[in-house]
């Protein structure tokens, strides 16, 4: 017998939904950003139109729109979608989904989306019983993750998928959110008499960072907050005043782009070793309602990029400072952070860590893969049972550097063994400082592997 009353309880549970769940698009067009993937003529446009997608893994921060995109690519084609998370999802449950998707594609040609969130967690076992049908196209896999999919997600996995990184949103892709979500009277904000100034939208575009859900949900709260119950809706001001309520986090008061340029000039005082010049800029953030945690995170950043082994205790000064700003709060966490700014201003300044990661990337990503040499391979080559660690050192060819190396003054033991296989130089130390003592160590290190330093 036909359920009458289903089409209304759903009704009542799509109202209930909070205003980001409304406003979610449901169309690839309603999406806002992105134009790198989605944009006229990009590669996961081309892939929709042509009806020949591939599996993909989607990565980026939180409030990208993800989910909200997987659900639109399912709607584009017109294919059935399974939703799981990677980590409660079991194997059983796995082999129902890739059954279901084989009798679709025998019965009528229809394939079969699997949206797997937090592919990071996938297991080897649910790994194992998946693959084989994303390889022969029996399901076509959509996973999302926070994680870099290089790193996090398993092989096997990255090897068979198209990855596709999701940005934050611009500022101005927010604020265009926000209209719309104000004016729409169907599934957003539309039927109340609401006026929202410009700086009011400019203040939740920013404090949000690209979160698109984090943006509705603050001016939900915003206009929601100041209705009175049981009365006819009078008009909502949004103000910049009641923005800044309803998100919870004081936003700078800067003119136009005020907040990038004293940012600006505060990391380049640091780096330039001027703290009079630095603090200045900090107490100029600070009194313009900075986030004391947006310095104290580019503070950490820039000890490891501008003062790296030149002073290894940057670092360390730079993380404490991090912490104890998030656990005291502002006014006592202006004396943290001038601590920290004044230490950093004044400490031995090297980029050659930064130099050393970008270069030894971008070997990577153009293609530059070197293979792994075979004396240095994973020596799991043992007997059944065996598990002690001299079994799981020892690969041919192998040479335990704490049995075989060079003895050295400095470095303890040297291993004499080539480690990368082709001649490279991605670390260059400089004088400075501390690093001028990891220099001579380096040098030391070459010279003992009969390299020229």
């Amino acid at each position: 017998m036909p359920d009458l009353w289903a089409t209304r309880r759903a009704e009542a549970v799509a109202r209930a939904a909070p205003l980001a769940v409304r406003m979610r698009p449901r169309t690839l067009d309603e999406i806002a950003g992105q134009a790198h993937i989605l944009g006229e003529g990009r590669l996961l446009r081309r892939m929709i139109a042509a009806r020949t997608l591939s599996s993909l893994i989607l990565f980026g921060p939180p409030g990208t729109g993800k989910t909200t995109l997987a659900d639109c690519i399912a709607a584009a084609l017109g294919w059935p979608m399974e939703r799981e998370n990677a980590a409660a999802v079991g194997v059983a449950r796995i082999r129902d989904i890739t059954a279901a998707a084989r009798a679709r594609l025998e019965s009528g040609g229809q394939r079969t989306l699997l949206f797997l969130d937090e592919i990071h967690r996938f297991s080897k076992a649910q790994q194992d019983v998946l693959l084989g049908d994303v390889e022969r196209g029996i399901v076509t896999l959509i996973g999302a993750t926070t994680e870099n999919p290089l790193f996090a997600v398993n092989a096997a996995l990255v090897s068979r998928s198209t990855l596709l990184r999701l940005e934050p949103l611009s500022e101005a892709d927010i604020i265009a959110l926000l209209r719309r979500a104000i004016a729409d009277p169907d599934r957003g904000l539309g039927r109340l008499p609401i006026r929202a100034d410009d700086d009011a939208l400019a203040l939740w575009a920013v404090a949000c960072d690209g979160d698109a859900r984090r943006a509705l949900t603050a001016l939900e709260i915003a206009v929601l907050s100041s209705l009175s119950p049981g009365s006819a809706p009078a008009d909502v001001h949004l103000t910049r005043a009641v923005a800044q309520d309803s998100i919870q986090q004081k936003a700078a008061v800067y003119q136009d782009d005020e907040h990038y340029d004293s940012a600006s000039a505060f990391i380049k005082s640091v780096r330039g070793s001027d703290p009079d010049a630095a603090l200045y800029w900090m107490a100029r953030m600070l009194e313009g309602g900075e986030d004391p945690r947006f310095i104290a995170r580019r503070m950490a950043i820039l000890a490891s990029e501008d003062i790296g082994n030149a002073d290894p205790r940057a670092i360390m000064v730079a993380a404490a400072a991090w912490e104890l700003v998030e656990r005291i709060g502002m006014p006592e966490a202006r004396i943290t952070l001038a601590q920290c700014c004044t230490y950093l201003a004044l400490a031995p300044k090297s980029n050659a860590s930064y130099s050393a990661i970008d270069a030894a990337l971008a070997d990577v990503r153009e293609g530059r893969t070197f293979a792994v040499p075979r004396h240095i391979k994973d020596g799991n080559v043992r007997k059944a049972g065996d598990t002690s660690a001299e079994s799981a050192r020892e690969g041919p060819g192998y040479a335990y550097t704490h049995d075989a190396g060079t003895p050295s003054d400095t470095l303890g033991v040297i291993g004499t063994q080539d480690y990368l296989g082709v001649a490279k130089r991605y670390y260059l130390p400089t004088d400075h400082g501390t690093e001028k003592i990891l220099k001579d160590r380096l040098e030391e290190a070459l010279r003992a592997r009969g390299k020229q330093p």
